[in-house]
């Protein structure tokens, strides 16, 4: 039975017209050369770098990697046309010459900053952006990945136990997300307008997408950080629900540059009983709604 399977898939394989089979080779060596598998999903593919070589803590919390070490580089478009955009994590000593690498290799640098405010180690987040052939985008960012001590290739997230109350989190924030261990992570697209950049529209998932994840401690304690992508009459707002709550606005920025319309990106760190976490997140999305 397995061996018709195999050889089922394998000729619907090579039914795919030709344009669509060396569409997925370029991928699928994007994946190669990136050293991280595709996750296709919401109209773009994402090869996910995460940092499990650090052992990252804020204050008495030693944050899981799902939560805030998830570096990436996402593609967009066709193999010979792409966007690519995404976010790297690095170490104080690994800033300067992984900006020197995206430079000589003519990937444009949108944004340096924090994400997280008192951790230990410190980290900074580069967020970058390209166009052209998929293929050479992807050589051309494995020679700055290469600079850092990301674990490649990636293998797959030890399997742990979910500890996590995945149903609480996404009943109380009124959208579904995937789950491991003790981090849910959901993600919205929270700006209702296309948003352009050099004139071409940006897959939204890929360029303004807002996640959350949410890690639980205990029974009753929870943090959570992600950001927010709104467009400039929200941020108050959003800033003001955040403090009423009190969760931690960490970073006010972009992560473009001249996108249209102009959008900003608010990091956050939240940090108390379970319920409270899920309370102040809630009334975050509402207040961008």
């Amino acid at each position: 039975m397995a061996g018709r399977v195999a050889v089922f898939l394998f000729a619907i394989t090579l039914a795919a017209p030709p344009s669509v089979r060396a569409q997925e080779a370029s991928w699928d060596s994007v994946g190669r050369i990136l050293g991280a598998p595709d996750v296709y999903a919401a109209g773009y593919h994402r090869y996910n770098l995460p940092r499990r070589d650090l052992t990252l803590r804020v204050g008495d919390v030693t944050v899981a990697p799902a939560l805030a070490l998830g570096a990436w580089a996402g593609f967009s478009g066709m193999p010979e046309d792409a966007t690519t955009m995404g976010d790297l994590v690095v170490t104080s000593s690994e800033v300067s010459p992984v900006l020197a690498q995206l430079a000589r290799g003519r990937i444009e640098v949108t944004a340096v900053h924090n994400h997280l405010v008192g951790e230990q180690p410190q980290l900074t987040y580069i967020h970058f952006h390209g166009q052209g052939n998929a293929v050479a985008l992807a050589r051309r960012l494995d020679r700055v990945i290469a600079l850092t001590s990301t674990p490649r290739p990636v293998q797959p997230a030890p399997t742990q136990p979910l500890t996590i109350d995945t149903a609480a989190v996404f009943t109380a924030l009124g959208h579904s997300g995937k789950a491991q261990g003790a981090v849910a992570q959901l993600s919205f697209v929270l700006v209702p307008d296309t948003v352009t950049l050099n004139g071409r529209p940006v897959t939204p998932a890929l360029g303004y997408g807002s996640p959350i994840n949410v890690q639980m401690l205990d029974a009753s304690h929870a943090v959570a950080t992600g950001d927010f992508a709104v467009r400039g009459p929200k941020v108050g707002a959003l800033l003001t629900a955040l403090a009423e709550h009190g969760i931690t606005a960490t970073a006010v920025h972009s992560h473009l540059i001249d996108e249209s319309p102009r959008l900003y990106y608010i990091h956050f760190w939240a940090n108390g009983p379970y319920a409270d976490v899920l309370r102040g997140l809630r009334a975050a999305v509402d207040a961008v709604r």
